[in-house]
């Protein structure tokens, strides 16, 4: 564990960071009338049942009393000009109250009431107001709700963490509810109604952000995914060891340069260029670095006592998968920790199905995964919103919906409903029956339903032999889920809802939809391809090797004398696990074995043709499946090529790389070894530039840029791992 410490030099750099960010407000260093935090206004919400904590500056050892209604605490400000009081707790009460606080000067502050406080946080979609939601005019004109406080805190990001911001209290109007947190809105209009006590919303959210700024650092320790993270801002917290020890290694190297430099200057010499400050040690700044808006606009908080957080975000991060989990539980135990009052409850918000341009359906899918999984850490709960959202636009809003179910949570589990199904149902349990998955159900509230009284849709199976996911009939059985296909005689695993688009009309009987979830084993990628046990491997190779000279890792090609079809299995897996795989077979195109594999100089393999009754297998939907596709044309040779199209294949590019290049010289030159879909213009794997190694090219399915076969793109290191597997059916 690193070791921290604080103490002079922290000081210093505290009172020079307040001088250079011009931004950060520290009230504890200016001296006078005693002062209160910028959010102690007129019509604050403080938190009922809890010891109501009243802070602010003062003049050193200024005695400061504290008085509301008939409760009264006393102190004196400490060296520093800090003090803080606690005052007994008190019940909610629609009786506003008022509070006093007397130093060299006095305060005031009315209409206070006590109540339920929660915290609202995120990015755009908690920071959407109620005058951009659904029905927003007749919405804002009946909400007359004066016991519904609302504040904002100011989007201002901090390198360290300050004390205070300015964010008055509004009471709840038809001429203020407009400017309020939508989701955070329609949650405290519900609790409100049903507990009958006041609501206060604390809004500190800010869109397009991501979620590590919102991360306090001892949230990041100790978790070994974030590691890096963790290390980073050590690295550049003042006091810590890491911070000291790299400063004085620059301290002294600039020292000796400084030496250096009066010489030169002496001698009318040349001088290297003075030592570059690390920036490492740079203090993290904007709002999208690790711990700014945690500084900026939670800390100062932590000392408000609160019920809980209600969060929104996600749509910054969704490329990230499981990665996400551990960011969420980074962020829930680092503000526990710092606002000292235990585990309170922390719901949040799931993101909506969006169009997310280009991008695989299953990316979307796996963060939801991510979201969902972090519901298992203590005292959490996750909202389902695939039933309400708009896939062309990444705000719905429908936000009474997501307030409602926020709102349902916190009954049903801080207010004593616990008749209240509040939780979208959740898979219980899968089993094997004759060629079928039988899937039950937890949370249901009751039987199972659709939204639109069909069959429940976006399940799929999967099993050996079936050619990957296939589309899967449902049958409801009260809260259990009977799946079968055609195609999968023997499913293994199914998976639910999994695609960004995917908006699934099955829903409990409370009307809640389910999340996307996956169960199951899937069988290796090879086993779901029908047939390709009629094939045996010739050549392996991990394309980690690739290099000048091609050495496979198995290599088989002497065994085998006559074959009819050849196929090729090509597997990459990304640095965030995500593994992407094809298998496309073909009509023989040459009766040398020794051809087939990597068409390098050596082997004298060139083939610019086309190839019949092709078929692909694709892991994803990054390359077309199907069987007896006609239009298919391999481009294997060692030459440097141009994009010529000189064989006037149809639909090629005369200018771009693709499936219409041109083999030129040298013979021994930047090779090529693709195979396409000339009838959907798709690459369904390149393998080129192999000498080249780690900057050799490699993809699956069309590469997004200018040349779709993946020429130049040199990006065979970015993959974690890498095989391909040359087969053929061989004729007996």
């Amino acid at each position: 564990m690193t070791h921290h410490r604080f103490g002079p030099r922290r000081a210093l750099f505290a009172a020079l960071s307040i001088c250079f960010f011009a931004s950060v407000v520290q009230p504890s260093l200016v001296r006078g009338d005693v002062k209160l935090p910028g959010f102690f206004t007129d019509h604050m919400v403080l938190q009922q049942e809890k010891p109501i904590r009243v802070w602010g500056w003062a003049d050193p050892s200024e005695k400061v009393q504290v008085t509301i209604g008939d409760d009264q605490a006393a102190t004196q400000a400490n060296q520093d000009g800090n003090w803080l009081v606690e005052l007994p707790a008190r019940s909610a009460s629609s009786d506003a109250v008022e509070i006093k606080v007397t130093g060299n000067n006095e305060l005031q502050l009315k209409d206070i009431l006590i109540g339920e406080v929660w915290l609202c946080s995120g990015q755009s979609n908690m920071e959407w107001r109620v005058q951009s939601s659904v029905n927003a005019a007749e919405e804002i004109a009946s909400a007359n709700y004066p016991q519904i406080r609302h504040m904002k805190v100011p989007r201002v990001p901090s390198p360290m963490a300050v004390d205070d911001v300015p964010a008055p209290w509004q009471v709840c109007s038809p001429e203020t509810a407009g400017q309020f947190t939508a989701a955070g809105y329609f949650m405290a209009r519900r609790l409100h109604k049903e507990l009958n006590v006041p609501i206060g919303l604390v809004n500190s959210s800010w869109g397009g952000t991501r979620i590590e700024p919102w991360t306090p650092p001892v949230g990041f320790e100790g978790i070994e995914e974030l590691k890096d993270i963790s290390e980073s801002v050590i690295q550049r917290t003042p006091g810590t060891d890491a911070f000291e020890s790299a400063l004085q290694n620059h301290v002294q190297s600039t020292k000796a340069w400084v030496a250096k430099a009066e010489q030169a200057l002496a001698k009318d010499s040349f001088i290297e260029p003075a030592p570059v400050y690390p920036s490492s040690l740079t203090p993290f700044t904007s709002h999208g670095q690790p711990t700014t808006l945690y500084n900026g606009m939670i800390h100062p908080l932590i000392q408000m006592p609160i019920r809980g957080a209600i969060w929104y975000q996600g749509e910054a991060n969704h490329r990230e998968g499981m990665l996400y989990t551990a960011k969420m539980r980074a962020l829930i135990d680092g503000w526990r920790a710092k606002w000292d009052q235990g585990p309170f409850p922390f719901y949040f918000v799931q993101i909506a199905p969006y169009h997310y341009g280009n991008e695989s359906g299953t990316v979307l899918a796996k963060f939801w995964e991510a979201q969902a999984a972090a519901a298992a850490i203590p005292n959490t709960a996750m909202v389902v919103t695939n039933d309400i959202a708009t896939v062309n636009d990444i705000h719905p809003p429908n936000k009474q919906d997501v307030g409602k179910r926020l709102a349902d949570l916190a009954l049903r589990y801080d207010y004593g409903k616990t008749d209240l199904v509040a939780d979208s149902p959740e898979l219980d349990s899968v089993q094997t029956q004759d060629g079928k998955l039988r899937l039950s159900f937890k949370n249901t509230g009751g039987a199972l339903q659709t939204s639109d009284g069909k069959a429940p849709n976006w399940f799929e199976n999967i099993g050996p032999n079936s050619g990957g996911f296939q589309a899967a009939t449902a049958k409801i059985e009260g809260d259990e889920i009977v799946l079968s296909s055609d195609k999968v005689q023997q499913p293994t695993a199914m998976r639910f809802g999994w695609d960004k688009l995917a908006e699934p009309n099955l829903r409990g009987a409370t009307g809640l939809p389910l999340s996307a979830f996956r169960a199951g084993k899937v069988p290796e990628f090879a086993q779901t391809i029908p047939g390709a046990d009629e094939y045996e491997l010739v050549y392996e190779l991990d394309l980690s090797k690739l290099g000048s000279s091609i050495q496979y890792d198995v290599d088989h090609h002497e065994s085998i004398s006559k074959f009819d079809r050849v196929a090729y299995l090509v597997s990459l897996e990304d640095a965030g696990g995500n593994v992407k795989s094809v298998f496309v077979s073909m009509d023989a195109f040459t009766d040398d074995i020794a051809k087939i594999g990597i068409p390098t100089a050596d082997a004298k393999a060139k083939f610019q043709q086309s190839v019949e009754s092709m078929t692909v297998y694709g892991s994803d939907s990054s390359v077309s499946s199907g069987a007896e596709i006609k239009n298919g044309r391999i481009e294997f040779w060692p030459n440097n090529y141009s994009p010529s199209n000189a064989d006037k294949v149809p639909g090629a590019s005369g200018t771009a790389f693709d499936f219409g290049d041109e083999p030129g010289m040298p013979v021994s030159g930047y090779g090529c070894m693709q195979v396409h879909n000339v009838d959907a213009r798709q690459t369904v794997f390149a393998i080129n530039n192999w000498k080249n190694g780690p900057n050799a090219d490699l993809g699956i399915g069309n590469h997004s840029g200018e040349h779709k076969d993946w020429t130049f793109t040199s990006n065979a290191s970015q993959y974690a791992s890498k095989k391909l597997q040359v087969l053929v059916r061989p004729v007996k």
